[in-house]
């Protein structure tokens, strides 16, 4: 398979735009994923597009998630436990969205998106300040299972995942924006991982186009990560908003697309 320059200059430009949008708040999928669809062959098989997408994910994920461990405090027991289940999730999501149609996952990821985006306009103060409700094994039962069930979709279908983390741990478990966006991206990182290994193992990852595209993403993902870190939860709960809003109206067109 061959991809025009012209093509392959957008990719990199909707890469590192997704880079950017990962690393302050998560939904740079919805970026990257779509560009992927529009820019690759018709007859480019669904594994392909997706395992390719990983592995440009993967390395604006590492890059942020290196940015946030220096400026925010992780506790470890916490984060293994997310990323134990996201590793489970993710890998078995890979394994079957050979098997799911893609297009029943486009409506229930908009209702999901435009009731987080309401909820959290609703709430001026959710998010802004670390307020952790559980604790010991509670806590620790409440985010491995958030990562088993977003890993899971993030295997199968992927745009919107590190949006989703976040949405989870800051409204079922108290953290602030920004130390929620620090853990997202632990177990966004441990998801694309494990899908990769996965859709490597099968032999269906573009590499060239995947790595080209890395390069972009951890470009925009060192960025946006020194920005959220400089300007704290606030800054990261406006763009989280707007990033839903804007993720919404992509979705509810693809939905109305889909039925005409």
């Amino acid at each position: 398979m061959t991809v025009p320059l012209e093509i392959l200059a957008l990719l990199v430009v909707a890469a590192l735009v997704a880079g950017w949008v990962d690393a302050v708040v998560g939904g740079g999928g919805l970026i990257q994923l779509p560009s992927l669809l529009l820019g690759l062959p018709s007859d480019t098989p669904v594994a392909t597009i997706a395992g390719t997408n990983k592995v440009s994910s993967f390395a604006g994920t590492l890059t942020a998630a290196t940015a946030y461990l220096r400026s925010v405090r992780v506790h470890w027991q916490q984060a293994l436990a997310i990323m134990t289940g996201a590793c489970a999730g993710s890998a078995g999501g890979a394994r079957l969205v050979q098997f799911l149609p893609r297009q029943w996952f486009t409506p229930i990821v908009l209702v999901v998106l435009v009731g987080v985006g309401v909820f959290t306009l609703r709430r001026p103060a959710l998010g802004v300040e670390n307020r952790v409700r559980h604790q010991g094994r509670a806590l620790h039962l409440r985010l491995l299972l958030i990562g088993l069930l977003i890993g899971c979709y993030d295997g199968a279908v992927g745009p919107g995942t590190g949006t989703f983390f976040v949405i989870a741990l800051v409204s079922l478990i108290g953290y602030g924006f920004l130390e929620a966006s620090a853990l997202a991206k632990l177990a966004n990182l441990t998801t694309n991982a494990a899908a990769i290994a996965v859709f490597w193992i099968h032999g269906v990852i573009w590499w060239r186009v995947g790595l080209v595209m890395a390069a972009a993403n951890l470009t925009g993902g060192w960025i946006g990560a020194r920005m959220a870190v400089r300007h704290g939860s606030r800054f990261v709960r406006k763009v989280f908003l707007v990033t839903v809003a804007g993720l919404a109206v992509k979705l509810a067109w693809d939905t109305v697309a889909q039925f005409r």
